[in-house]
C-alpha cells in the first residue's frame, strides 16, 4: 500500500531523545526502540525511557515483518547486564523493559542472560520493576523457568499475529508453543503479571482477532497490546491494510469484555509502549 492514511502519520523531530542515545552508545547497549525502527523512539527517547536489547542485535530466526538484522550472532557479553542495570539507574527508570534477539544457537535460548539482567536491575534499582518480552526460547520449559525463577515483576511473549498467517510471517515460530509458555508461566508463577501482543494489517480478519484474545485469555493472560504493522523495507511483508482508530477501539472493547485487566489498542501502540502504566 503506497499512501498513508492521516491517522498512521507521526511528526519526528530531528535530535529528539539525544541524551538518551548518547547514553545508551557510551555503554554499548542496543535498544530495540532503534533495532526495530520503532515510530515511538523518538518520544520515548525524550521522556528517557528506553528498551533494552540483549544478547547482541543479531537474530537467529527469519521473521518477515521484522526489522531487527539476521545472520551470524556474536558470543554473549557477561557483562551486558550490569551496563543494562547502570543505564536503568542513571535513566531513573521506575519500570524496566527487557527483550532480546532470539538466539536459538544457544543451548538455554538466552534464558540465564534474561536471568542475570533481571537479578541485576533489581540489585541497583529494588524500586523498580522489571518486564521481560523473551522469544519462545523454542518451547524448553527448563528455560522458561529460569527466567520466572529470577522475578521479573512481567512476563510478556508476543503471539504476534493470527494463526493462519504464522507461515508467512513467522515461519519458525509456533502460535501453540506461544500459547503454551504464557500459560505455564501464569501456572508456576500467578502472581506475576502476563502479557502478549500482536500486530494487525497483515491480512487477518476481525474474527481471527478475536479468536486470538479468547485464547490469550483462556491460558491466563492479563495484558495484551495491539497495534499497526508497519513495513520496515521494501524486503519485509507489505501492509496489507491501515486499521482505523475505530476498529482499535472496538479492538479495545472487545478485549476488556473478555477481561484483560490492561489493554492498549491503536495505531502507534507497541508491546513496550508505556508500559508502566499495566503495572500496578
Amino acid at each position: 500500500m503506497s499512501s498513508l492514511p492521516s491517522w498512521i502519520k507521526k511528526r519526528i523531530s530531528l535530535g529528539e531523545g539525544e541524551e538518551t542515545q548518547n547514553l545508551l552508545q557510551s555503554l554499548s547497549l542496543h535498544t530495540v526502540c532503534e533495532s526495530a525502527h520503532c515510530p515511538n523512539r523518538g518520544e520515548c527517547f525524550r521522556r528517557k525511557v528506553a528498551t533494552f536489547l540483549i544478547m547482541g542485535n543479531i537474530c537467529t530466526r527469519r521473521c518477515r515483518f521484522c526489522a531487527v538484522e539476521k545472520g551470524t550472532t556474536q558470543p554473549l557479553d557477561p557483562e551486558e547486564p550490569k551496563r543494562v542495570g547502570e543505564a536503568s539507574r542513571i535513566l531513573g527508570l521506575k519500570h524496566v523493559v527487557v527483550t532480546s534477539v532470539t538466539r536459538d544457537d544457544l543451548p538455554d535460548g538466552g534464558a540465564s542472560h534474561f536471568a542475570a539482567t533481571i537479578r541485576e536491575i533489581h540489585r541497583v534499582l529494588p524500586s523498580s520493576t522489571v518486564e521481560v518480552l523473551t522469544p519462545d526460547f523454542q518451547g524448553r520449559e527448563e528455560s522458561w523457568q529460569i527466567v520466572i525463577q529470577a522475578n521479573p515483576e512481567v512476563f510478556n511473549h508476543n503471539v504476534e499475529t493470527v494463526p493462519h498467517l504464522y507461515p508467512t510471517v513467522r515461519p519458525l515460530a509456533s502460535y501453540e508453543r506461544s500459547l503454551a509458555l504464557l500459560k505455564r508461566v501464569k501456572e508456576i508463577a500467578p502472581s506475576i503479571i502476563t502479557k502478549s501482543g500482536l500486530m494487525v494489517g497483515l491480512g487477518e480478519k476481525k474474527e481471527e482477532v478475536v479468536e486470538v484474545l479468547e485464547d490469550l485469555r483462556e491460558v491466563g493472560c492479563d495484558v495484551v497490546t495491539i497495534g499497526q504493522y508497519l513495513r520496515p523495507s521494501p524486503r519485509h511483508l507489505e501492509v496489507k491494510e491501515y486499521i482505523s482508530p475505530q476498529v482499535f477501539a472496538w479492538y479495545e472493547d472487545v478485549a476488556r469484555s473478555l477481561g484483560f485487566r490492561g489493554v492498549a489498542s491503536g495505531p502507534f501502540v507497541r508491546s513496550s509502549y508505556l508500559a508502566e502504566k499495566f503495572v500496578s
